[in-house]
């Protein structure tokens, strides 16, 4: 299994157009960094806006008890965020600004979409790739199962996404450093746990974020790769997982007045919604999402399996 792994790794960093995306993103890194350098505006008095904040988040709460149907989560995150605030101020924790060494590197986490479709572009062809070369009855003869043929597909695949999430996280930490210096390294972040407000390490904190955020990194490469082994077409699986990439969200918000909507596969992918936001629907748990989620990686990967173990090939 190892040697198929090494194989397959070996396609994907052979090709010139892998390292292309690794450059764009670093450059991506590397704007993002100057943008927020030449943008950022130096604000001393951070207490002032946190009281503004304060007095913000009361009044929105007051006139959402107002309201007829009141959503109580959403009156639940009012309250986590003014106790966090209110903790801020006590105890002279000021908020992480963008150009500070964790505040780039929370930014930066937004470029996690970058690394989605680049990977996208890798899990789309690592089947169809390999009929449209005519390759892969060459790769067939050999004597491995064809199950493990693709798990060594699948593997490689991952393995090149969270590569590539790491790469994201150490030139963002890289240039944060360089940029805005290493001043908040030792800095706490605040969470609203167990109803108290509790200080946790930053790094810890990071790990946290790019890990949920990769959840849509998972589900999106295992469905193009999916597509990619079902239909043998790389173009056909990269426009139509990017398209859900982009519009699936937006299908899922304009669905969400119905129960069903819930059920829906990108109604679920973001899990930060219960850690720092609202969830999509009242009543929704992180142990629901990631029941979902499962279910949806499993009908992927059965669709995979099934499709290039149980059909002819003629390539």
């Amino acid at each position: 299994m190892l040697k198929l792994i090494q194989n397959e790794n070996m396609k994907i960093y052979y090709r010139i157009g892998t390292w292309v995306m690794v450059i764009l993103l670093l450059i991506a890194v590397i704007g993002m960094g100057i943008f927020v350098k030449t943008t950022s505006d130096e604000n001393d008095n951070w207490q002032v806006a946190v009281q503004t904040d304060i007095k913000r988040l009361q009044a929105q709460k007051e006139k959402t008890e107002s309201f007829k149907f009141m959503n109580e989560e959403v009156l639940k995150s009012y309250d986590r965020q003014i106790e966090i605030k209110e903790y801020r101020l006590a105890n002279n924790i000021p908020p992480l600004p963008a150009d500070s060494f964790w505040g780039f590197i929370n930014e930066s986490s937004n470029l996690t979409s970058f690394v989605t479709l680049f990977t996208i572009v890798i899990a789309a062809g690592m089947v169809a790739s390999e009929f449209s070369w005519g390759t892969i009855k060459l790769l067939l003869i050999r004597p491995v199962s064809r199950s493990k043929i693709l798990l060594s597909k699948y593997l490689s695949t991952l393995l090149f996404a969270f590569s590539l999430l790491a790469v994201l996280f150490l030139s963002s930490a890289l240039t944060g450093g360089l940029l805005f210096g290493f001043d908040s390294v030792s800095q706490p972040h605040l969470t609203y746990t167990d109803g108290a407000v509790k200080e946790v390490g930053m790094l810890q904190n990071m790990i946290g974020i790019y890990g949920l955020n990769s959840v849509d990194l998972v589900i999106l490469s295992t469905f193009a790769f999916m597509m990619s082994s079902v239909f043998r077409s790389s173009s056909l699986a990269i426009g139509l997982s990017i398209f859900l990439m982009f519009i699936g969200p937006q299908i899922s918000n304009l669905l969400r007045n119905y129960e069903w909507s819930k059920y829906i596969l990108f109604a679920n992918t973001n899990l930060r919604q219960y850690i720092d936001g609202i969830p999509f629907m009242e009543g929704m748990t992180m142990t629901f999402s990631i029941s979902v989620l499962i279910g949806y990686f499993v009908i992927f990967v059965s669709l995979s399996w099934l499709a290039f173990t149980k059909r002819d090939v003629t390539a």
